[in-house]
């Protein structure tokens, strides 16, 4: 995967550990950069994208990530046709830290990317997820070698993978929950047809695209199972039928649909007790604080609710990555970006006290969303009294963890006379006697500078600039 290098020895080169189901090649990191190398066995494949002019269209389109063939020491000299420099994307992220229509619209680009294929006399050979990113709120597809020569009559070897990594998943959030996206850590090939079909309500037999690809698909996967080859070659499927299978693919995803009710952080800002002139004094006084530390390669807002300050960070940063626990805060802030020209914003899933793990062969294929950092600059907004009250997590534990993920910080404390804690205190005892600013600056102080820090004005919440002091 691109961008998976960091904070790797960038001295020596490194195979990228998700780099390996494929033989046709591999990513590899040396000195900090991304390179693919591209194997003998692949070269049929990779001349035939490039000949056939299907590469150039699809970055053209914005499809496909770009790179430039280069003359640069191979990772494995006796394996190798070819090296090549993709661009680097800025920040990986994973299936299960999507909101639903960024899963959406990767597998419309997923399908769009295939039925151009076609057009050019080439196929996708995998329809991974994982080959989908973010740039600037776009899917964009980043494996150069999952793409192989058409063959008329031959089935889509990566029909069953479209419907585990998408469709399936799809289906569970839009018609039973959609907390059901975490299944994917559990499952990281995608979601199992048979399981879909068992947690699928009844009424969706009736829905042609999910009884055909789903409800069906899985019933011929069990029956296949445990049957021996017959030495037979499968069935044939026309080029036309291939068109028709993706159309229906087409339907069933545009017909899943997510709305984004008010959920109890959805609506935040509209149920704050902030007053207009609080609100415009802390967006003044992160706007000072940027401005103090100047301007920021990548900022982690955590707890970005439906981004209204990740777009201020936006201002003096080159990336912002949005993470909240809120999918329907997370959806609003991705529909919200995806309709800006050029949005330097990616939101993301995240629950801070339980994030990401490295997962997948050897704890190393997919990685902890902590190792993809740290942050040149964390933002932590109305967070605090969420990690310490709502999480039991003591004020030198928080210090400590911030002060692994990034060089600055950009914290807010909320105090317990806050309606927010009180609210939160509403349902359970008082147990919490450390909870109190003298006490948050200690702990902080521990580990950071203190650059600057200011009450927001009309409400009794502080807010603070601290650099760690490692730096």
């Amino acid at each position: 995967m691109l961008a998976e290098d960091q904070n790797q020895n960038k001295m020596t080169s490194e195979r990228i550990a998700s780099s390996f189901r494929d033989p046709a090649g591999f990513v590899f990191s040396r000195e900090g950069q991304i390179y693919r190398q591209i194997n003998f066995v692949g070269k049929e494949c990779y001349e035939s994208l490039i000949k056939s002019g299907f590469y150039d269209s699809l970055v053209k389109s914005g499809l496909l990530v770009a790179h430039e063939e280069v003359a640069v020491e191979p990772f494995d000299s006796n394996t190798s046709y070819k090296v090549i420099r993709p661009a680097q994307v800025p920040f990986t992220s994973y299936p299960w830290e999507w909101s639903f229509s960024q899963l959406r619209d990767a597998a419309s680009a997923t399908l769009q990317i295939q039925k151009t294929a076609l057009e050019f006399g080439m196929s996708l050979k995998d329809c991974s997820a994982f080959n989908i990113q973010f740039v600037n709120a776009k899917p964009v597809f980043i494996d150069t070698l999952s793409f192989e020569p058409y063959r008329e009559g031959e089935p889509w070897s990566a029909y069953r993978q479209f419907c585990q990594h998408f469709l399936a998943p799809l289906a569970l959030m839009s018609r039973c929950d959609i907390r059901l996206q975490k299944l994917w850590l559990a499952n990281i090939d995608g979601i199992p047809l048979d399981l879909a079909s068992r947690l699928l309500p009844l009424r969706t037999w009736l829905n042609f695209s999910l009884l055909t690809h789903i409800h069906l698909h899985a019933g011929s996967q069990n029956y296949f199972a445990d049957k021996a080859p017959s030495g037979q070659s499968q069935g044939k499927v026309s080029r036309n039928a291939l068109l028709g299978i993706i159309d229906s693919l087409e339907s069933g995803i545009n017909a899943q649909n997510y709305k984004a009710k008010g959920t109890e952080w959805g609506n935040y800002y509209a149920n704050t007790n902030y007053k207009d002139a609080s609100a415009e004094h802390k967006k003044k006084l992160i706007e000072q604080f940027f401005d103090k530390i100047g301007s920021q390669e990548l900022v982690w807002d955590l707890g970005a609710n439906t981004g209204v300050y990740s777009h201020i960070a936006a201002q003096y940063s080159k990336r912002v990555i949005a993470f909240d626990i809120d999918p329907a805060a997370v959806e609003k802030n991705y529909l919200f970006c995806r309709d800006q020209k050029d949005c330097k914003i990616l939101p993301l899933l995240l629950d801070i006290t339980n994030p990401s793990p490295a997962i997948g062969w050897a704890n190393e294929e997919r990685r902890s969303l902590f190792s993809r950092g740290p942050a040149d600059t964390v933002m932590a907004l109305a967070l605090i009294h969420h990690l310490a009250i709502s999480n039991n997590l003591p004020l030198s534990l928080i210090a400590s963890f911030m002060a692994r993920i990034c060089n600055y910080l950009i914290i807010e404390f909320v105090p317990k006379s806050d309606s927010q804690v009180q609210r939160l205190l509403a349902s359970r005892p008082d147990i919490f006697p450390d909870y109190n600013e003298s006490s948050f600056e200690e702990a902080f102080l521990t580990q950071f500078h203190l650059e600057a820090s200011e009450a927001i004005s009309e409400s009794q919440r502080r807010l603070y600039l601290f650099k760690r002091l490692s730096m």
